[in-house]
């Protein structure tokens, strides 16, 4: 069923050939264009426009009313209010641990540089409602973002048909358990358009403010209309299909790397899952469990035509040596380590959005309950890009404070550097304040 790519042998960089979905942002942002700027100017018809088109639903209002998110936590299912509860409280755990403090650092005498952490003011998380209903994709946008000191939230997520134009019902359920109460059944390009613009509404009560940076994930429109907003906002990423490699030996269970990459392929037919192996027998018998485990599998159609694209595959290998620079090279959303001294190997990975050690590790747990943060780095930006954290919601200020000693021995650098760049007036705004 996978394509296999035999880099053995090979001294080339390997970043061309392996697999990898293909997505033309570009076009898709001249596509979504027009959608973007009617809410732009014309807000709640424009929204409600797009809404009827889109998602067949007639949105009579934006915003969920507040009774409704909290009724809805009322009506979870027990077991799942359980693990969201135990989800959020394994994230707090873990974000409250990435907290920055204010550090001051004194120059010279009488001359301070203090940086400050200070939280985004509003922030809007988009929570996808597609081909799966990510509930625990609430719990990994507000959790940071509360702990950074965000005091405005607001959720948009799209209308269900199934659930009378509002949210999912889980998801409203998610939202209440986290003390969201601002959020709008509003979906795809239009809603990152209301985030990012504004909107009106029906009316006063349901109009919804611009926020000052946009998280989460979604498709290709979602992804474009962020491009679009992005410097009018903050975004966290421009999120491609989900992926995962395994970087596996002949230690690691067939079954288990089968499991792992149908779980990732459940997602969406573009979805990668990548095996990177130096054992050909794993290989062989990683095939002979997937002709076995997808045909059970609830999204057969779904998982087969993601394992067959372009965009997944088995990469055999010389050595794990090798196989670490591939998996490098590749830069995973999330990479599992199922080998031999697991945690040795994974402590000299450089690019991965998230990693997973060992055959007790799966990226299942960490999507919804290792307490680490789902909202990852896609299509290779991991060597560049980190996941959502609190730190993705706070920025650094530095305070500079000098007093009139320090300036005067500064002086003599600040006008050096000034005249050096053909800058006078920089030097002249030192000088001025010691002339006679």
């Amino acid at each position: 069923m996978l394509n296999r790519i035999d880099l053995r042998g090979s001294l080339d960089d390997p970043r061309d050939l392996l697999p990898r979905a293909q997505l033309d942002v570009s076009a898709a942002v001249e596509q979504i264009r027009p959608v973007v700027e009617a809410v732009r100017e014309h807000g709640f018809s424009a929204i409600h426009d797009a809404t009827l088109r889109f998602d067949q639903v007639d949105l009579s209002r934006l915003r969920v009313p507040p009774a409704v998110i909290a009724a809805a936590a009322e009506t979870l299912d027990p077991d799942v209010r359980a693990a969201l509860l135990e989800a959020i409280s394994r994230a707090r755990r873990v974000h409250a641990d990435q907290k920055r403090t204010d550090v001051t650092t004194q120059v010279v005498p009488g001359g301070t540089v203090t940086e400050r952490w200070v939280p985004v003011g509003r922030v809007g998380l988009y929570v996808p409602g597609g081909l799966a209903v990510l509930a625990s994709t609430v719990v990994m946008n507000v959790v940071p973002a509360q702990e950074a000191g965000v005091t405005s939230l607001v959720v948009a997520s799209p209308p269900q048909q199934s659930n009378d134009g509002l949210p999912d019902p889980t998801i409203l359920g998610a939202c209440a358990l986290l003390g969201v109460t601002e959020v709008y059944a509003v979906g795809g390009a239009q809603a990152i358009a209301m985030l990012g613009y504004g909107s009106t509404g029906a009316d006063d009560a349901d109009a919804c403010a611009p926020v000052d940076m946009i998280t989460g994930p979604g498709n290709i429109w979602v992804t474009a209309a962020k491009r679009l907003l992005q410097g009018r906002v903050g975004i966290d990423a421009e999120a491609g299909p989900t992926e995962i490699a395994v970087l596996a030996d002949e230690t690691a269970s067939p079954a288990h790397v089968a499991a792992d990459l149908i779980s990732q392929a459940e997602h969406d037919p573009m979805a990668a899952s990548v095996l990177v192996t130096d054992s050909v027998a794993l290989a062989d018998a990683v095939d002979a469990q997937l002709a076995t485990q997808v045909g059970a599998t609830k999204h057969e159609s779904r998982v087969r035509e993601s394992l067959g694209g372009r965009q997944s595959g088995i990469v055999l290998v010389d050595d794990l040596e090798q196989g670490l620079r591939v998996v490098d090279a590749y830069a995973a959303e999330h990479l599992e380590i199922q080998t031999r001294g697991a945690r040795d190997l994974a402590m000299r990975v450089r690019n991965a959005g998230a990693i997973f050690v060992g055959a007790y590790s799966p990226v299942s747990l960490g999507d919804y309950a290792a307490g680490s943060n789902h909202v990852l780095p896609t299509a290779g930006c991991a060597r560049h890009s980190s996941g959502l954290s609190v730190q993705s919601f706070l920025r650094g200020i530095h305070v500079i404070d000098y007093d009139e000693a320090a300036l005067r021995d500064a002086a003599p650098h600040v006008i050096a550097l000034a005249n050096a760049e053909d800058l006078p007036a920089h030097g002249q705004a030192v000088t001025a304040r010691f002339a006679s």
